[in-house]
């Protein structure tokens, strides 16, 4: 038993009513005890432990739905113990692992070694996600409801499509038997092809093959339609392009039981940051067009955006040092989320509740998890920081153990100093 902590003077931020008060949270066994505006150091009790945050933010961790951990298989590109330490530095507190593994995350027992392994290395909260289809090759459905037992918090073959779309109604509808949640990439393989960017006048004047929005959005389109027969329940992983935004807003409109992501590199980086041939800023689906940016920003401001992902996927010198066209797809993003997107509070595009609520409250709903909440009776999964404080980005600095890093070098604002999981301390 530890004592009692208390986080005082602190700018409280719940995702969930989308408010900012002053005041204090109170933590005991794990859990929230008390939060409000009437916590202060004069009426807690001596055996009380009090941080005074000074003003700064307190809120609850973050949870990223989309992040490449690297065991098995990929040790030398990250590990659990890795991947947890880039999190709570950034204030990152629930991870959900994808399963493009090697081996795939498609047999309970790889879902188990990734549960034991979180447990004994993890400074913070590991989910595996496990994946739709056998090998993730998108021909032989998993065994969802096996996986699902085993520990398999959601479904998805991480980077790759189900182009076969029997295959895709008959993984939403065994999905939907167990009441599983299908996280699926969509993009048409065939038209994006050997397509390395966005496809575009940028990408004409570089040389470079392009991957066109129609991509995605025929993808999305067609999954929406299924979701439209089968009526399971859907999480489009990545959304990138305005066109995508607009099939979202149907689907919604519709009350299919559908919701979205799009990455913090999409809504922060377009296609111009590419730059001179920058492979850290190579990722799929590619980055796009500013309008699309905008609109992605728009769609997130106004909540029709339901979740801000990290894409956290590290790649290695050996595959990055290379030519554009040759280097591999990713970019580490677990440390820098929090204050990448803090430049769009900055900015007057979106209010702090509700970017924070993207990255909390959301996805914890849209999981079924109990963290994600500035309440009574939850996880004391929580982050203290400073939005306003600024630092310029070393990646010799990160924890990731790649340093594939978009914003190499870039004034950042937002700087985590404290991040509790269960209430034990995880970072700062």
């Amino acid at each position: 038993m530890t004592k009692p902590l208390a986080l005082i003077n602190a700018r409280l931020i719940d995702p969930v009513a989308g408010t900012e008060t002053r005041g204090g949270v109170l933590i005991a066994d794990g859990l929230i005890a008390d939060v409000g505006t009437s916590l202060t150091k004069a009426n807690l009790g001596g055996d009380v432990e009090v941080i005074d945050c000074l003003g700064d933010v307190v809120a609850p961790g973050l949870i990223d739905m989309r992040a490449f951990v690297g065991e098995p298989g990929a040790e030398h590109r990250e590990t659990i113990a890795s991947a947890s330490a880039a999190a709570a530095a950034g204030g990152v507190t629930t991870i959900v692992s994808m399963p493009d593994t090697q081996p795939v995350v498609d047999d309970p027992a790889v879902v188990d070694f990734l549960k034991r392994r979180a447990r004994d290395t993890a400074r913070v909260r590991v989910l595996p996600s496990a994946a739709i289809t056998k090998g993730l090759k998108g021909k032989e459905i998993a065994e969802l409801g096996l996986l699902q037992e085993a520990g398999a918090i959601a479904f998805s073959d991480g980077t790759h499509s189900i182009r076969n779309t029997q295959v895709m109604r008959r993984a939403m509808t065994y999905a939907r038997d167990f009441d599983a949640l299908i996280m699926h990439f969509a993009q048409d393989e065939d038209l994006a092809g050997s397509g390395v960017m966005n496809a575009g006048e940028l990408a004409t004047r570089l040389g470079l093959g392009g991957i066109p929005v129609e991509a995605e959005a025929i993808a999305l389109d067609r999954d929406m339609r299924l979701v439209n027969m089968i009526r399971g329940k859907y999480h489009a992983a990545i959304i990138s392009a305005r066109m995508s935004v607009e099939i979202m807003a149907r689907a919604k409109e519709a009350g299919l039981p559908v919701t979205c992501a799009t990455s913090i590199n999409h809504l922060t980086l377009n296609e111009n940051d590419i730059g001179n041939y920058r492979t850290f800023c190579k990722v799929s689906p590619p980055l796009r067009h500013e309008l699309d940016r905008e609109a992605l920003v728009e769609a997130l401001s106004s909540g029709l955006i339901d979740v801000i992902v990290s894409d956290h996927n590290p790649q290695d010198v050996e595959t990055k040092r290379l030519p554009f066209g040759e280097a591999e797809n990713g970019a580490i993003g677990l440390e820098t989320m929090l204050s990448a997107a803090i430049r769009l509070v900055h900015a007057g595009q979106v209010s702090l509740p509700r970017l924070i609520a993207a990255m909390t409250s959301r996805p914890a709903e849209i999981l079924g998890l109990p963290q994600g909440r500035l309440a009574k009776g939850t996880p004391a999964d929580l982050i203290r920081f400073d939005p306003d404080e600024p630092y310029v980005l070393d990646p010799a600095l990160l924890h990731s153990r790649s340093k594939n890093t978009p914003f190499d070098e870039a004034r950042m604002e937002g700087r985590v100093k404290l991040t509790l999981v269960a209430g034990e301390k995880v970072w700062g």
